[in-house]
């Protein structure tokens, strides 16, 4: 059974999908009430499942006319992919960033589900069991490592 921050999560991916411009703009309070829920559960599941590490751009505007405007954000060549693999990475990576950048390269189905799976327990802070800052800086070793081989199949 989902719960209904999934349920949200699923409804606006759909919409992105459905759109042509690859953005939706949504009111909080509309959006609340459809899934019967309160507006804060809306600003949850966008500030924790829409970021620009996932590979969204949030734009909100508050007040009586106010909405949320959501945009995909695209990796369009692999030479661009790289280059923002390069950038997000650096010298260290936290787990949070990490996670979100394979989240992002699956969503754009530059890696299967396996993959990112296999990744995301690779650079697990359970699995590199050392103090920071080194482990920020092993995990990004070990992350662009992997995707560089990833990217080169």
């Amino acid at each position: 059974m989902r719960n209904i921050s999934d349920l949200i999560e699923i409804y606006l991916k759909q919409i992105l999908n459905d759109s042509s411009e690859g953005a939706v703009e949504i009111q909080r309070s509309d959006l609340a009430d459809k899934f019967s829920c309160v507006p804060s559960q809306i600003n949850y599941v966008i500030s924790t499942r829409f970021t620009l590490e996932k590979g969204y751009y949030v734009e909100s505007k508050r007040g009586g006319g106010g909405y949320i405007r959501i945009q995909q954000v695209d990796l369009p060549s692999l030479e661009a992919v790289q280059r923002h693999i390069q950038c997000t990475v650096g010298e260290q990576i936290d787990q949070t960033a990490a996670e979100g950048l394979i989240y992002q390269l699956e969503e754009a189905r530059y890696m299967t589900s396996r993959e990112a799976h296999l990744l995301r327990a690779t650079i697990s802070r359970d699995v590199l069991a050392i103090k920071l800052p080194l482990r920020d800086v092993i995990r990004a070793n070990v992350l662009r490592a992997a995707l560089i081989a990833l990217l080169a199949k």
